[in-house]
């Protein structure tokens, strides 16, 4: 009797540990075809607001990550199947070609993604073939959570409360034998990467960029390594008086490209604090897995709710402000407000800083030029190294008063800010003229 023949189609899981779809396909014994599609509309398409979709480091990262995959798939007698296009129309050439019998992946939850996901379906379901969906998103799975979606509780805090010490995160699965991967692909070319040039076309790198991080899994367990490292040396420091600002673990862009699952993370740094006695950086990983969890679910629960004007509240606080040039003077750097633009200048270089770093330029934007919140998240998205839609959003929507508890908005000091966070200067010396 023939082999089944499974499509795992990795989207924003590269990984090969801890990754669900592709041990939901290898628990059947069948042929794994490992597919990603570099989707034209992601990185040749614009935002809401007409910014490159992609930009220069996320697309550069993204490079990176879907070629480290495809080196270690070959590793364990596998491949990458590598195409650009549009994945709806793709794989289900490739269903076709290679007479699968399923396409297994991660469920994404936000309207575009979902809309892909929909497309896919109804083709696969033409000739016979179906789409199974797996989790690998979250620290915690939902099912394990004491609520439904719908009563996931509004506030971070009692959500926190109320899953902490009551859930179990499970253990990150393993990373499959090269038996169950082995696989010819006589059938079809798994084919190469395009370009990076190709991906970011039409746009200009940044004269004074600066590459912070390489994608892929295998850099992601060096990166943890290397914070282990730090945390001995420095406690979680950075050595200097601006490290209130400067990068903290860095882990981001590879939980946003699924290059390390949060349960991994998680159970590793878990392991390294009770070892080491490091309950400070347990604690405070274990929160902002926990927070990227609750963003998460804001989404699922509000649905694209998050990316209207009036957010989850419906209605718009104030008239916001739509000029193009006040919009610039904030996107370029040039306020006059040195910390908000040293933090842009960061971004615009590396693509990225960190989050109490975001929440000031955000809340520059918001209240001081009291400018649309939304060109703002989408000019993150644009730039972000690590932009997820759920985090990246409801994170906006929350700072311009609109998400489902969010506080009263308040005026912040910049000056004080700066003498508080950066009271040497080192921060704004750095990147106020990068």
């Amino acid at each position: 009797m023939a082999k089944k023949r499974i499509i795992v189609w990795f989207r924003q899981d590269l990984r090969l540990h801890d990754n669900e779809a592709l041990n939901d396909a290898i628990s059947l014994g069948a042929e794994i075809f490992p597919v990603y599609i570099f989707d034209e509309r992601v990185f040749h398409g614009k935002t809401l607001y007409d910014f490159p979709k992609t930009g220069v480091h996320r697309a550069r990262f993204i490079h990176e990550s879907v070629q480290d995959l495809k080196d270690n798939l070959r590793q364990l007698g596998s491949d990458l199947i590598v195409r650009f296009g549009k994945p709806e129309e793709i794989i289900f050439n490739l269903a076709r070609i290679l007479r699968t019998n399923w396409v297994y992946c991660n469920r994404e939850r936000t309207g575009e993604e979902v809309r892909v996901q929909d497309a896919l379906e109804r083709n696969l379901w033409s000739i016979g073939q179906e789409v199974r969906y797996a989790r690998g998103k979250m620290l915690y799975y939902t099912a394990d959570l004491p609520f439904p979606i719908t009563h996931v509780p509004d506030s971070f805090n009692t959500f926190r409360k109320e899953v902490e010490r009551i859930v179990q995160i499970r253990k990150p699965l393993p990373v499959p034998s090269r038996d169950a991967l082995a696989v010819s692909f006589q059938h079809v070319d798994p084919g190469a990467l395009p370009s990076y040039d190709f991906l970011i076309k039409g746009q200009k790198v940044p004269m004074s960029a600066q590459v912070l991080l390489h994608g892929g899994e295998s850099n992601a367990l060096k990166r943890l390594d290397a914070l282990f490292q730090e945390e001995l040396m420095h406690g979680g420091g950075t050595g200097d008086s601006a490290h209130y600002l400067q990068f903290d673990s860095m882990m981001s862009a590879y939980l946003a490209q699924g290059c390390i699952s949060p349960k991994k993370l998680f159970h590793e740094i878990s392991e390294f604090s009770a070892e080491y006695n490091r309950p400070e950086l347990l604690d405070r990983i274990f929160h902002r897995l926990m927070y990227r969890d609750h963003l998460r679910l804001m989404a699922k629960k509000y649905g694209d709710r998050i990316f209207k004007e009036g957010g989850v509240v419906s209605q718009s606080r104030r008239e916001w402000k739509k000029d193009p040039e006040i919009f610039s003077v904030w996107a370029t750097g040039n306020t006059g407000v040195p910390l908000v633009d040293a933090i842009m200048h960061q971004l615009v270089n590396t693509g990225m800083c960190n989050h109490r770093s975001r929440k000031l330029a955000a809340n520059f934007l918001i209240r001081e030029l009291e400018f649309d919140w939304r060109k703002g998240a989408s000019f993150f998205e644009s730039l972000l190294a690590d932009y997820d839609p759920c985090s990246n959003w409801v994170n906006w929507m929350d700072l311009a008063g609109l998400g489902p508890d969010s506080g009263e908005m308040r005026q912040l000091n910049y000056e004080l800010q700066e003498k508080r966070l950066d009271p040497d200067g080192v921060f704004v010396r750095k990147w106020a003229k990068a």
